[in-house]
């Protein structure tokens, strides 16, 4: 296998990996899902009802923004913070083919096994 070909692939597996990691934390996770709702918010409407601080959700935010998950507008004072899409479906697109990847594999030790 050529040594670009071996880039190529390294870096389709790695590509996911900042994602799944800004995602692997419980306060990420509920600030994406507030975020999903479609509107922009700011970081005092994503702290109302936590008990976290103004500094640690914009520490959060941070993160999910260096991932791409979340994207911030600057207006005025305030900043507001919004979803995107498309790193999910990366991750989609990630997950659906290692399973597709699972299954031929499973299919071929089941033939395997049958023999």
């Amino acid at each position: 296998m050529s040594r670009r070909k071996r880039s190529a692939i390294a870096a389709r597996w790695q590509a996911p990996a900042p994602v799944f990691a800004a995602l692997g934390d419980e306060t990420r996770l509920s600030l994406v899902a507030k975020l999903c709702a479609g509107q922009p918010r700011s970081i005092s409407q994503l702290t109302a009802g936590t008990r976290l601080t103004r500094q640690a959700i914009t520490k959060h935010l941070r993160v999910l923004e260096s991932a791409g998950i979340v994207h911030g507008v600057r207006t005025g004072r305030e900043s507001l913070f919004e979803f995107d899409p498309q790193p999910m479906e990366q991750i989609k697109n990630y997950i659906d083919l290692v399973s597709e990847q699972w299954d031929q594999t499973l299919s071929r030790l089941k033939l395997f096994v049958e023999r």
